[in-house]
């Protein structure tokens, strides 16, 4: 065999070895910490866990939970019986559903769960009612972070430590939006608490939340962070979805980093069965610990108030007003007598930025303006009538009720057939006062695809008020004439307003 050859394989043969020698050596570095000339690999024990090339494993998680389950009570909560008999609400069992309001941000979701997961009947209407949560000590001299819903209509709130001595609690403040409660322990001695973790956590990352499901008591559940930024329909907030198993009871407890701090408070699970199944949502650190502060000073929490209700601008949105993505928020009603009324905002309005910052869905823009103080002076860029402008506004205090308004459907109406929206319109009648009732959707239409239905009531065409089918012609024709594939509409369905770009049909 050729020499050169043989000293070629001899050389690959040499690499080979080193590298296997070099693997052999790394996986070794990753236990007892030896350092390589190009690369320091440490093994350094904190808690029970390893540093690692790529970050910190456990090696248990007993350290931490040693460490933070001291501060973490189950909350006990009596509901006086008459009085929760008079206001109307269904008798409860042993279980944290509470009888929310219609407009509770969390209503939705717990209305969608099923009825095993709404626990034991409870007792005969005139009875006090017992429910059971959890909590966690954020102060030496006894603050107590919770849910809401876990307090919601309680005449006696108590809380217990691991070892079960109970004591009396005071309700500080509560916040419906965000689902946070603040209490306070009665008593002048000292607590063992826990802090808020001022960094986000990454998807990945490990946590443990404790709490009391099912009453049992001070449990241990472990998982990581399985998404941020999730919307679960209760409002413009986010919330942290984690895998460690939260059930019944767990509602307000904690979620901690592997260095003891409060991530998230556990608040709501997704549960087709009831039971868990690895999908709990809590709320991020950073937002409790926002609206906490807030409790603590004041009671409540002030929030600025734009007064319009809104939705997302979608591709057919943004095609029918011109714009050149889908981004911003729609006005699609202004609330009489609210900071937008007096500004002159108007319904149709595409807000585009707050104060130079760009919109980018309603979700984004109910945040920004509920993170501004009441009575804030803003910019709000809005495009009206193909047009941008800016618009001073003087925002109020966030209000706790909604208005809705009412509209009857018209009765044996003279009907208009509109081919080009694939919709059968009338004239009002009877109760509404504004608008052309639609009789006939075609099923295979761009507006049946859009959730149009007959009875809905359309209220503009192109930003223009309808008051007879003529109109909605005359709106089509228009948005025909500007080249537009789609036209704008609002539609009132029942209590509700919304915009919806309608494809126009090629005629």
């Amino acid at each position: 065999m050729d020499s050169s050859l043989l000293a070629s394989r001899a050389r690959r043969s040499t690499r080979r070895t080193a590298f296997a020698s070099t693997i052999a050596i790394l996986a070794l570095a990753g236990v007892v910490g030896l350092a390589l000339p190009q690369q320091r690999v440490e093994a350094q024990f904190k808690g029970d866990g390893v540093q690692t090339p790529v970050g910190r494993a456990p090696l248990s998680f007993a350290d931490i939970v040693d460490h933070v389950k001291p501060a973490v009570v189950s909350i006990h909560v009596t509901n006086g019986g008459a009085k929760v008999a008079q206001k109307g609400s269904p008798p409860r069992g042993k279980d944290l559903l509470p009888d929310l309001p219609d407009d509770h941000p969390l209503s939705e979701f717990f209305k969608r769960l099923p009825p095993e997961f709404r626990g034991q009947p409870g007792p005969a209407p005139g009875r006090p009612t017992l429910a059971q949560g959890s909590g966690f000590v954020i102060s030496a001299d006894g603050y107590v972070v919770t849910n809401n819903h876990v307090i919601d209509g309680a005449s006696r709130i108590q809380v217990s430590f691991d070892k079960d001595n109970k004591f009396d609690a005071e309700l500080i403040g509560t916040d419906q939006r965000t689902d946070v409660a603040l209490l306070k322990i009665k008593g002048t001695q000292s607590f063992p608490f826990v802090k808020f973790a001022d960094k986000l956590p990454r998807v990945g990352d490990w946590v443990v939340a404790v709490g009391n499901p099912f009453g049992l008591g001070g449990t241990v559940t472990a998982g990581i962070v399985s998404a941020q930024g999730r919307d679960i329909g209760s409002g413009p907030y986010d919330y942290m979805q984690i895998d460690a198993a939260v059930n019944r009871g767990n509602s307000g407890g904690p979620t901690f980093n592997l260095d003891g701090e409060v991530v998230g408070v556990n608040t709501a699970i997704y549960s087709p069965s009831g039971g868990n199944v690895g999908i709990a949502f809590a709320i991020p650190a950073k937002t409790a610990k926002e609206v906490v502060e807030q409790l603590k000073s004041s009671g409540s929490v002030s929030r600025g108030w734009l007064g319009v209700k809104i939705q997302n601008v979608d591709q057919d949105v943004a095609a029918s007003l011109g714009l050149t993505e889908p981004k911003g928020a729609l006005v699609t009603e202004v609330t009489a007598a609210s900071p937008a009324a007096e500004a002159g905002l108007k319904n149709g309005d595409a807000i585009l930025a707050v104060n130079g910052q760009n919109i980018e869905d309603s979700r984004d823009l109910a945040r920004k303006i509920a993170a501004l103080n009441p009575d804030a002076k803003v910019d709000v860029k809005v495009l009206r009538g193909q047009k941008e402008q800016t618009v001073p506004v003087k925002l109020g205090k966030f209000p706790s009720g909604k208005e809705v308004a009412k509209v009857e459907p018209s009765k044996e109406p003279q009907t208009t057939e509109m081919d080009q929206l694939g919709l059968t319109i009338a004239p009002a009648t009877g109760g509404a006062k504004e608008g052309v009732v639609i009789t006939e959707v075609d099923g295979s239409s761009d507006a049946a695809q859009k959730g149009i239905k007959s009875g809905d009531v359309i209220l503009e065409v192109g930003g223009l008020a309808v008051k007879s089918p003529d109109d909605v012609a005359h709106g089509v024709k228009e948005a025909s004439k500007l080249g537009r594939k789609a036209v704008l509409m609002r539609i009132k369905s029942g209590d509700d307003l919304r915009f919806v770009a309608v494809q126009l049909k090629k005629g």
